[in-house]
């Protein structure tokens, strides 16, 4: 229901005192001062009834009829009822006041005011369903932004947890051949695989991390790729602690960019993708060299997507994205926090 409350106390005083005064139910020369007061107030009382009245007519028709259903029909029964409820209530109040005051009863006052009573109904009627479908709407709107920010997470977490399987299965063929041909690799390549683990399960259900956890969680992811591609992989990364000091991001951003540069290009030893990460204080970028064209993946494409609109839903920036023939670059929005705000 609208809070007519203002609307309320400014307009029933207004109606019962003009409605009256139009309709020349009231003769004013016939009264003193006070009852010409008194007479103003009985069609305030009138004005309230008739108010009250077609709220809860309004109130009672809207859980009859669905949202979803046509508004048009909703609005002509509304008008309909409420407004034979204010011709009723109208006519009796006449004939009361006609029956207690000095007045003589006429057929053009009395059906005037009825009239008047009337049309004030339908046009406050308009008026509040004009207001009732803003209000639905604008609810509506909201469930609808709520349900996309709740779809996006979720569609993100799905995509970080898309690849462990595969990580997974990597990491352990990798380890297994290490413990059998070099030991003392295959103990650093235990202690790197644990990090990055510890670095999943902190972030999994962070919206936001340092840039600085990030970038130390890429250089242990880096080195499990490395060992998987042998030197088929090269990264570099110009990013000064200076540059990463009160800068966030969404977790596993950069992974996310490996991942989609590694699964659409070809690479060999003597052609290796060579990676950098670097940041000019407002964008993080991540830049590879283009080497051929493999299929594209749709499940690096969806996580690279999801990623977008986190962005957007966390700092209202979008990634920025450049191409040549040699270099694919993409520009990270770098997210400032203070206290409890983005800027």
């Amino acid at each position: 229901m609208v809070k007519d409350t203002l609307i309320r106390l400014l307009f029933v005083p207004i109606l019962g005192i003009s409605i009256s005064y139009l309709s020349g139910i009231i003769t004013y020369n016939k009264y003193s001062v006070l009852q010409i007061i008194g007479s103003n107030l009985y069609f305030i009382l009138t004005s309230f009834c008739i108010w009250r009245g077609c709220q809860w007519i309004h109130l009672k028709l809207r859980q009859v009829y669905f949202t979803k259903q046509n508004p048009i029909s909703r609005i002509i029964s509304i008008c309909i009822l409420s407004g034979f409820y204010g011709s009723l209530i109208a006519s009796m109040f006449c004939v009361v006041w006609l029956k207690f005051s000095k007045e003589q009863f006429r057929w053009g006052s009395v059906s005037k005011f009825i009239i008047l009573s009337v049309l004030a109904v339908i046009i406050f009627t308009l008026v509040y369903e004009i207001l009732y479908l803003g209000k639905e709407r604008e609810l509506a709107n909201k469930i609808v932004d709520r349900l996309d920010v709740e779809l996006t997470r979720a569609e993100t977490t799905a995509s970080r947890n898309e690849s462990d399987p595969h990580f997974i299965f990597n990491s352990l063929s990798t380890l297994s051949h290490l413990i059998t041909y070099d030991t003392a690799k295959a103990d650093l390549f235990n202690n790197k695989l644990a990090e990055v683990y510890k670095y999943f399960l902190i972030s999994k259900d962070r919206e936001l991390v340092t840039v600085e956890k990030e970038i130390g969680f890429i250089k242990n992811y880096f080195f499990l790729l490395q060992i998987w591609h042998e030197d088929k992989l090269k990264l570099h990364i110009d990013v000064t602690e200076g540059d990463l000091k009160d800068t966030w991001i969404i977790p596993c951003t950069l992974q996310v960019l490996i991942e989609n540069t590694i699964k659409q290009n070809e690479f060999t030893v003597d052609h290796p993708i060579e990676i950098c990460i670097k940041t000019d204080g407002k964008y993080l970028t991540n830049e590879n060299t283009v080497k051929g064209q493999r299929a594209k993946f749709d499940s690096t494409q969806i996580g690279f997507k999801n990623l977008s609109a986190q962005y957007i839903l966390v700092s209202n920036k979008n990634i920025l994205a450049e191409e040549n023939e040699n270099r694919f670059i993409i520009k990270l929005p770098l997210i400032k926090l203070h206290k409890t705000e983005f800027v």
